[in-house]
């Protein structure tokens, strides 16, 4: 039987375009770009090539885009390279409903005496620019809000936010990691002046990033080396997986048109198909303004672990939420941010749709999960405590 994966947040397949051209520069043009011959010259040519398609898929200059590790370096980059470059101002601006390299690198900062607002978001994971006005300060230096969610697939307003932070002198960078490559992300329609991308969510490799770093943006570099990226981050340039990013960005310009139109039915379908056929169904996020392939529901009186687990057994992946914390036994921040109880939490499955998915793939989870839920729910203690 077919596997269905259906867990593209979490990170998608390396698309055979990118890995064909990655092959050569693990071989045959395997220099380090720092060095002034002609096997390094060949590698910087390729690095600089990359920047030049990554710089392309987001709007910005190349001399703009520094590559990282991948999101969570990004993250940590520009969330720390702003705190640290202005001492007299120690107050950072973010949401609940952040991912972990962003609240983590926050909690980071406070225990080294930052002041961070944490701010709410309403039932459907949406941010009230009110709430960003009216919480900046002469002390605030950064404010950091995630473009869309990457458990319930919510999509923030960044361009009104930028406006807000940036008429009040304060920086804004936003998390585009699932965005970028999804949906059109141009930083100048945003108005953002720092953003962060990973490869391995749009087709590339894993182990691959980068940070969209606005020109004349004061930033403290993160990774202290050898100079390479502008003397912005240290450390030998990943040659391979940047060539591989910047072939999944050519890609994804060319595709994504089509593909939002193309998931957004497939998403759609999966909706329709899990509410019409199973009672006691929530739908978490923004009903329409998410992501066009996110789709997060809650199943009253089943855990998401058992769903998930039965899934597997029918050839079906999906998660029960960030893949960062899925070993986790705690319910997730996200959701309980919007107000749901730790049980619907925990009683959460995320199906993400991608460049594979077909619509057999939707028709089929369509067929198993009413059962799925069915066998669950006729064992469920939960249940049973609300009857």
């Amino acid at each position: 039987m077919k596997r269905i994966y259906l867990d593209y947040a979490a990170t998608t397949p390396t698309h055979p375009d990118v890995v064909e051209a990655m092959l050569p520069y693990f071989s045959d043009s395997f220099g380090n770009p720092s060095s002034i011959y002609s096997y390094g010259q060949e590698a910087k040519g390729a690095v600089e090539k990359a920047r030049e398609q990554v710089a392309a898929l987001i709007g910005a200059r190349d001399d703009e885009v520094v590559f990282t590790s991948g999101g969570t370096e990004a993250d940590n980059s520009a969330i720390q390279g702003v705190a640290l470059a202005d001492p007299e101002r120690n107050h950072i601006i973010t949401s609940a409903t952040e991912h972990h390299a962003v609240i983590e690198t926050c909690r980071f900062l406070e225990r080294r005496g930052f002041k961070v607002t944490y701010l709410p978001v309403d039932k459907e994971g949406l941010i009230n620019p009110d709430d960003v006005r009216n919480t900046i300060t002469e002390k605030t230096c950064l404010v950091s809000i995630m473009h869309a969610n990457n458990e319930i697939g919510t999509i923030q307003p960044i361009k009104e936010l930028a406006v807000i932070a940036r008429g009040a002198g304060v920086l804004i960078h936003t998390d585009a990691v699932q965005t970028a490559g999804q949906i059109p992300v141009n930083v100048d329609d945003l108005g953002v002046d720092l953003l962060s991308i990973s490869a391995h969510k749009l087709y590339g490799p894993k182990g691959v990033g980068a940070l969209y770093i606005r020109k004349g943006t004061k930033l403290v570099p993160f990774m202290h080396g050898g100079g390479q990226e502008r003397n912005r981050r240290g450390s030998t340039e990943n040659v391979p997986g940047i060539v591989g990013f910047g072939k999944a960005t050519e890609i994804a310009r060319n595709v994504i048109a089509g593909e939002i139109e193309r998931q957004t039915q497939l998403r759609n379908h999966l909706i329709s198909g899990i509410l019409e056929q199973i009672d006691g169904v929530r739908l978490n996020g923004h009903p329409t303004n998410r992501l066009p392939n996110n789709v997060n529901v809650s199943v009253d009186y089943v855990e998401g672990e058992s769903m998930l687990l039965n899934l597997d057994l029918e050839n079906i992946c999906a998660s029960t939420g960030s893949a960062c914390s899925s070993s986790s036994l705690e319910a997730s921040h996200v959701l309980l941010a919007l107000g749901l109880t730790h049980e619907q939490a925990h009683s959460s499955l995320r199906f993400t749709v991608g460049k594979w998915t077909t619509d057999e793939d939707i028709d089929r989870v369509s067929e198993v999960l009413p059962r799925v839920v069915a066998r669950l729910r006729a064992m469920s203690p939960l249940l049973k405590s609300h009857k």
